[in-house]
């Protein structure tokens, strides 16, 4: 066995980036910008007014009071310079006039007829944006390897940009093996279950971003299994989950092999996990997962969600970690690293972590039940109130309640 973060390690030296491709900029919500991209003009493009109000030269009225000579809404500019003495009235967003050098509110101004007051107090330059105080031109506003976000597109769409170039969505196929599996939806026979694993990594791998291809089951049939893998070598990433232990049954690494695969690894340091390998076929990275639906969905978290995410573009690729307070004790007993489902919750700006159970491979309820995954050191005994580092799968008990 290998050592959890030598199995990391290993796996993000053999992904490579995806290429790129130009979409829309609807499409482009939490995809990876592939070049810089740089700002062709200023943001604001002119001295414009933040407020409703009147445009004037400070100082030009000794005692405050203007003439109003005219009249700028947005998408208007005035290109004949504003006299002393005058003010223009000016709506949100109006190119500020010549002559023109602050901006007094409606709510500050007393108005008689063609004449206002503007009160006192109100300094020069006031309820101005200045030309270029957002986004410079020549700037790199949103840097190649930056997530879209909404701000992103928002900032792309006022940059006046339709399509972006962002790293390609990765296309990952998934088999199922195992004779005693059936697709839900089926009539379930003695002896059988259903295909779980499928459906639990094609959601994470639409979380992550990716696009899966669904390859069906195959059963514990070297033909089979070599078939199935043959049918998913168009993807990008391959994913196997079951047949790759030591049973007599267990053929995958077999078939990987005699395909001409190389395995790179061949058991982790870990449970749940432990019988996990990574391999590279025809070029493709291949995880072949174990069967069990929590090692399964496990090892997906530790080691291929991040490589998917490297695929993609992504410079961040680990889940977000965090120190928590158990509310109960707990041990582990093995010389391996266990990463156990558990429930976060906060209180009072302190954060506790409670276990989901017995932590059997097979219960996928110690996922349903919980948020995280306790990060539980070899051979170690944990005490009520003793902190421990849990990998977040979802941060959903910080939003707030409705009502």
């Amino acid at each position: 066995m290998i050592a959890f973060e030598e199995a990391q390690r290993i796996i993000l030296e053999h992904i490579n980036l995806l290429g790129a491709e130009q979409v829309g900029l609807t499409d482009a919500l939490n995809r990876i910008v592939a070049e810089d991209q740089t700002a062709t003009f200023s943001i604001p493009t002119t001295d414009n007014s933040s407020m409703d109000g009147y445009a004037f030269g400070y100082g030009s009225s000794p005692d405050g009071c203007y003439t109003v000579c005219g009249y700028v809404p947005a998408g208007i500019v005035l290109d004949e310079a504003v006299p002393p003495g005058c003010a223009v009235r000016i709506m949100t967003g109006a190119t500020i006039p010549p002559g023109c050098d602050t901006v007094a509110p409606l709510e500050d101004v007393l108005q008689d007829g063609e004449q206002i007051h503007i009160q006192s107090g109100l300094p020069a330059g006031a309820y101005i944006r200045r030309r270029g105080e957002d986004v410079r031109q020549g700037d790199v506003v949103i840097s190649s390897g930056t997530l879209i976000r909404p701000q992103e597109i928002a900032m792309l769409a006022a940059m006046g940009m339709h399509r972006i170039a962002v790293y390609r969505r990765a296309k990952v196929a998934v088999l199922a093996t195992g004779d005693e599996l059936l697709p839900p939806g089926s009539d379930l026979l003695p002896g059988q279950q259903y295909d779980s694993n499928s459906y639990a990594l094609a959601a994470q791998l639409l979380e992550a971003g990716a696009e899966p291809v669904l390859l069906g089951i195959a059963g514990d049939d070297p033909a089979a299994v070599r078939e199935k893998i043959m049918a998913g070598l168009d993807a990008d990433m391959l994913l196997i989950s079951g047949g790759v232990s030591v049973g007599d049954r267990d053929v995958v690494r077999q078939v990987i092999t005699e395909l001409g695969g190389r395995i790179h690894f061949w058991r982790v340091n870990i449970k749940p996990g432990k019988p996990l390998a990574f391999a590279t076929l025809h070029g493709k990275p291949l995880f072949a997962l174990p069967g069990n639906p929590v090692s399964t969905m496990v090892t997906f978290e530790l080691f291929v969600r991040p490589a998917l995410l490297k695929f993609m573009g992504h410079r961040r690729v680990l889940r977000s970690t965090m120190h928590a307070l158990l509310e109960y004790s707990a041990k582990n007993s093995e010389t391996r690293h266990q990463f156990a489902g558990c429930k976060v919750s906060e209180r009072d700006g302190v954060y506790y972590a409670s276990l989901t159970g017995s932590q059997s491979s097979g219960r996928l309820s110690v996922l349903t039940k919980g948020n995280g995954l306790a990060h539980l050191l070899p051979g170690t005994t944990y005490k009520q109130g003793e902190s421990v580092n849990v990998i977040l799968l979802d941060r959903s008990f910080e939003l707030g309640a409705w009502g």
